[in-house]
């Protein structure tokens, strides 16, 4: 036995019982009056949450902390990025627009809304805020989706081959 994980327990019948203490305990989020409202606070929790694959918390702390800034471009990144993670991607594709218009240099929300217009099966949509992605950082994965949504508008004929480049 590896006392190292494992602790023995006797109870009053000396029956022995095995607890193993590698095992993660999960502890709630301590969230105190006033901090959802506090954009930087509300940006920590709300990054914490989807890290761990919570979008719908997330949303609420985003909410409520844009309820007092609705400006506030970092928190309306990761309320884009919950929307897309949820698959919602109409309120994704309203955020990342604003969020492009915003900063047109922005190339994570420009190729996040170019995936969303994408998962939409909206190619043509989709293909100028890909290409300027992709140029803007060089990345193989945006130029990857670029490659994708290209061959996507052949095979459905909206437009020929010869005519991506």
């Amino acid at each position: 036995m590896d006392h190292d994980r494992q602790h023995t327990a006797h109870d009053s019948d000396e029956q022995a019982e095995t607890v193993d203490l590698g095992q993660e305990l999960r502890v709630p989020d301590l969230v105190f009056p006033g901090q959802l409202a506090d954009p930087a606070s509300a940006h920590r929790l709300a990054w914490d949450l989807l890290g761990r694959r919570a979008p719908r918390e997330a949303l609420e702390v985003l909410d409520a902390a844009l309820a007092q800034d609705e400006r506030n471009v970092g928190l309306r990144t990761l309320r884009a990025w919950a929307y897309l993670m949820q698959a919602r991607l109409g309120p994704a594709e309203a955020e990342l627009r604003w969020l492009v218009e915003a900063d047109p240099s922005d190339d994570w929300a420009r190729h996040a809304l170019g995936r969303s217009l994408e998962r939409q099966s909206r190619y043509a949509d989709a293909l100028p805020h890909l290409r300027l992605a992709a140029a803007m950082t060089g990345d193989p994965e945006h130029e990857t989706a670029v490659l994708r949504v290209e061959r996507r508008l052949a095979e459905t004929g909206e437009r020929p081959y010869d005519s991506l480049g």
